[in-house]
């Protein structure tokens, strides 16, 4: 019970902590030595980031989707040229050059 309640104290931290300019993995490590609870091991730290990952995956299911769409149509319907990359800029976006 006592190693559960530190996983989601130490899941918690590392969801707060994932989206500012720090090291969310360092409060992994940093934070069990401050309560004396010790290292949680590689394997926790990874599936913690496994985790992490999947959450921003699944909040941004939709934006991810859009943009991913948006590029592939606009891949495939721009003909190109034997040896030649497609323009590097998007339909209806302003062209830098």
């Amino acid at each position: 019970m006592w190693e559960l309640l530190q996983a989601v104290v130490l899941g918690t931290i590392q969801g707060l902590t994932e989206f500012l300019p720090i090291s969310s993995s360092a409060h992994l490590r940093i934070l069990p030595e401050m309560f004396g609870w010790g290292d949680p091991g590689a394997a926790f730290t990874a599936v913690i980031q496994i985790g992490t990952e999947l959450a921003v995956l699944i909040f941004f299911r939709k934006d991810i989707w859009r943009i991913g769409s948006v590029w592939t149509a606009w891949w495939y319907k721009v003909p190109v040229q034997a040896g030649t990359a497609p323009p590097s800029t998007p339909p209806g976006s302003s062209d830098p050059r």
